[in-house]
């Protein structure tokens, strides 16, 4: 027998790994959520880009042409864009995770597929759109080269994206079962995330807190995510504590979505 013929593609979904099976239904998932979601819009892939591309010009203008307030680092765009790419994928997943077993009750309800993929097809969905969006950040640091320099800790980049996955699935890990119990909790996550849009360093820095609240915005695990991503680009966001911080936040809300998840799956699937 030949090898292709043991190849994963060729292979039988009975006969690959769970953990192949579970990748290969999490992606099966994920691009059909893609696909419905560009497919019934007329401009698709742009509102991604036009989204975020059209909060970061309204507070620009706001903070720079209207009221000329000294909040972050210029260039003001790069800097809004940093923090503001990434919230659109945390603020997106952790919204609509609250319909994540609602939307696809019965299909939630007859397949055999590990309930987590519900959630984190979600999750990968949203990232993926952002990732979809970076050629944006791109553009305006081109843009904005003579007054801009790159730093090594640009590298660091990719060490924000798995944090903020890991943060944003366990948020959405929890969310996701409370709300077939609880269907208010639905209204209350999104006033919460509106309050924490403000709570978080995306349209100005940690730096630019008052000394006595630097200490505090650490437990905010968006804050240390947030200055990886801007650190290529402004070095001075970096603050390895807040980073720490931020990691072991991460985790921690990741075990605790996985066991309230765990523990309620029961219960969610008798509900829905």
């Amino acid at each position: 027998m030949s090898t292709v013929s043991n190849a994963y593609g060729d292979a039988h979904p009975l006969q690959r790994t769970p953990w192949a099976r579970y990748r290969h239904s999490l992606w099966l998932l994920t691009t059909r959520d893609l696909k419905v979601r560009y497919s019934t819009s007329a401009l698709g892939y742009v509102w991604s880009v036009l989204d975020p591309l059209v909060m970061a010009g309204i507070y620009w203008f706001v903070f720079t042409q209207v009221f000329e307030r000294p909040v972050g680092t210029q260039p003001y765009l790069v800097f809004l864009l940093s923090a503001l790419l990434p919230w659109m994928w945390f603020n997106g997943a952790v919204s609509d995770s609250t319909r994540a077993f609602l939307k696809d009750a019965k299909l939630v309800r007859s397949t055999m597929i590990p309930r987590t993929i519900w959630v984190n097809r979600i999750v990968l969905s949203k990232g993926i759109e952002f990732l979809l969006a970076l050629p944006v950040l791109a553009l305006f640091a081109l843009i904005f080269r003579d007054e801009l320099q790159l730093h090594w800790e640009l590298v660091l980049f990719p060490l924000a994206i798995v944090l903020q996955a890991v943060l944003t699935a366990g948020v959405a890990l929890i969310v996701a079962p409370l709300v077939v119990f609880f269907r208010d909790l639905e209204r209350a996550v999104k006033l919460a995330l509106r309050f924490l849009f403000y709570a978080s360093p995306i349209i100005y820095g940690v730096t630019d807190l008052p000394t006595q609240l630097h200490f505090w915005a650490a437990f905010n695990p968006l804050s240390g995510i947030f200055g990886l991503y801007r650190a290529g680009f402004y070095p001075d966001e970096l603050d390895w504590f807040n980073v720490a911080i931020s990691a072991v936040m991460s985790l921690a809300i990741l075990a605790v979505g996985l066991w309230v998840f765990r523990s309620s799956e029961r219960q969610v699937l008798k509900e829905i």
